[in-house]
């Protein structure tokens, strides 16, 4: 305790800030969709639209986009992540760094260590990388991969705090950027795999002490506790590992919850909430205020925990406030972001066999045949064919939505699975605890297995897409001038019509993309920065052999007009 209050007291005098938000600091937070000039979000915005209002990029001139610098982050681990732009300097985040760079000549400023144990990678289960940050009054906040969150001075680089969220060896991990909402850091934990019990925790973010833990899974005597088998909430997962999104004018904070522990579902028994759902909660406190279930008791790790975009479109000929998912489970859901409330959930998937449909009265899947047997038996004697997998209809990249256009964009993918269920006791150490075995993945008849998919939430339709042989697996960015960015695990970066589809320009970075690229301004000139350098989960799982040889190396790439 004294040798974190010394690292403050040194920090406030280094820095010059009392690591308090003024009404004007979280007012750059709220505006900053509006404000070309930064990205200060995880999301570029508490919406999580990532969407740049600026419109000097166009699909006619977008065939003269050149590299302006390219900048290494000499490593070969995932490069998932996206930067942050505040004032006159970038900041990115990797899962051994946090760096500082000129925005304008790709000149690296301050580079800083992460403190993580060097045994954590023996207790991680689905890949070493780190998504983003948050920033706000002269302070970087960030998790580790060894379930930490450490708060840096912008100026340096140098700590201010760091707080334990978790004890990794129990299978907990951080790899998601934090949350500002009001005067709250939020973070979530990773580790469902592993048998642990998903929760978030809201900090104060001038001293790094914990103002409240919501855990994510209910216990008996607590509501939906009667919606699991006995004991099995304790590690019942409903990790938590990707960022939430915040409407301030609601007050409210909107957050996916994962899988469940294990797979198996009829082990865990009835819809075991909050696995497979979005809450919706206090920032002040955790309080729950309305939640969603997507997939009641999660067969398939459909996971709930994808981007939830906030809009507002109209619903019944209203204006209406809105919450957006396109769900690993193959369907895109609009919900009344006020109540938690369905409004429409359309397949976007090009093959879905668990469910028929969503039921709009009870908000609840269709279940077909299969889906039926898996929930009541525990150990079923064959292999099932599963669409979409465990890869969902669409992983964790975030999709962009133009509020102009009204159309979302999103990278999708067309993968099945063959698994068996089987009975499995919680194993001791770093071991994956599933209760199923795969048998491998099934690509499409047609050979691609991905797709960027314009698509229409007012109309609930696909609008257009962009088929590709292999899934990309990186985040999307769509801007005012009618151009969308995204990038390929073979290393393309990639520029499209956003009134068609038609790809019009490419660059190859030289490894694969699974970061999110951002859109920013200086001196009137619009910029794209993306992270390239890819070490993703689908290339090592999923046989896919148009991804097998990719080289490995993270680099941080910005592109404008020449």
């Amino acid at each position: 305790m004294h040798t974190r209050i010394a690292r403050i007291a040194a920090a406030l005098l280094l820095s010059g800030t009392a690591l308090g938000a003024t009404a004007q600091e979280l007012a750059d937070l709220r505006n900053d969709a509006a404000t070309p000039a930064d990205v200060t979000t995880y999301g570029m915005g508490w919406a999580q639209n990532r969407h740049a209002p600026g419109k000097q990029i166009t699909p006619a001139n977008v065939k003269n986009l050149a590299p302006v610098w390219n900048l290494s982050l000499d490593n070969n681990a995932n490069a998932s992540s996206q930067p942050l732009l505040v004032g006159d300097m970038m900041y990115v985040a990797t899962h051994t760094h946090t760096i500082a760079i000129d925005p304008l000549t790709g000149r690296q400023k301050w580079k800083t260590a992460v403190d993580i144990a060097p045994d954590v990678a023996a207790y991680l289960c689905c890949g070493i990388h780190t998504r983003g940050m948050a920033a706000l009054n002269g302070v970087l906040y960030r998790t580790t991969i060894d379930a930490h969150v450490v708060a840096l001075s912008m100026a340096d680089g140098k700590q201010l705090w760091k707080s334990q969220a978790a004890n990794y060896k129990d299978g907990y991990s951080m790899t998601h950027a934090p949350l500002l909402a009001g005067d709250t850091l939020i973070t979530g934990i990773s580790g469902g795999e592993y048998g642990a019990r998903g929760f978030l925790i809201g900090w104060d973010p001038k001293t790094g002490q914990q103002k409240w833990k919501r855990y994510t899974t209910a216990l008996p005597g607590e509501p939906g506790g009667d919606t699991w088998n006995p004991g099995r909430a304790e590690t019942g997962g409903a990790p938590t590992w990707l960022t939430g999104t915040y409407d301030p004018d609601l007050d409210l904070v909107y957050w996916g919850c994962g899988n469940g522990s294990p797979w198996n579902p009829a082990t865990r028994g009835g819809d075991a909430l909050y696995i497979g759902s979005v809450l919706a909660i206090r920032p002040g406190t955790g309080e729950i205020v309305w939640h969603y279930q997507f997939s009641p008791g999660d067969p398939f790790d459909y996971d709930g925990t994808n981007e939830l975009v906030l809009a507002d479109l109209p619903v019944g000929g209203k204006p209406g406030k809105v919450l957006m998912q396109a769900n690993r489970n193959g369907f895109f859901y609009v919900l009344d972001r006020t109540s938690g409330k369905l409004i429409s959930a359309q397949p976007f998937a090009k093959k879905i066999n668990w469910a028929t449909g969503i039921d709009m009265a009870s908000g609840r899947p269709i279940d077909t045949p299969m889906t039926a047997m898996l929930r009541k038996t525990e150990s079923p004697t064959d292999f099932v064919e599963v669409w979409p997998s465990a890869f969902g209809g669409k992983n964790w990249m975030p999709m962009s939505y133009d509020p102009g256009r009204k159309l979302a964009f999103f990278n999708t993918i067309n993968v099945g699975m063959k698994v068996k269920y089987v009975k499995q006791d919680k194993p001791g150490g770093p071991n994956w605890w599933l209760g199923l075995e795969l048998g491998g993945f099934v690509g499409p008849d047609d050979g691609n297995r991905g797709a960027l998919v314009a698509w229409d939430p007012v109309a609930n339709k696909r609008v257009w897409e962009a088929p590709s042989k292999s899934p990309n697996w990186s985040g999307v960015l769509s801007t005012g001038g009618g151009v969308v960015f995204t990038g390929s695990q073979t290393g393309a970066f990639m520029a499209f019509d956003a009134k068609s589809g038609k790809k019009l320009w490419q660059f190859q970075t030289g490894s694969g993309i699974s970061g999110m690229p951002i859109a920013w301004e200086r001196n009137g000139k619009q910029y794209i920065t993306v992270l390239s350098g890819s070490a993703t989960v689908y290339a090592a799982l999923s046989g896919d052999p148009d991804v097998t040889n990719v080289p490995a190396g993270g680099s941080v790439w910005t592109f404008a007009l020449r």
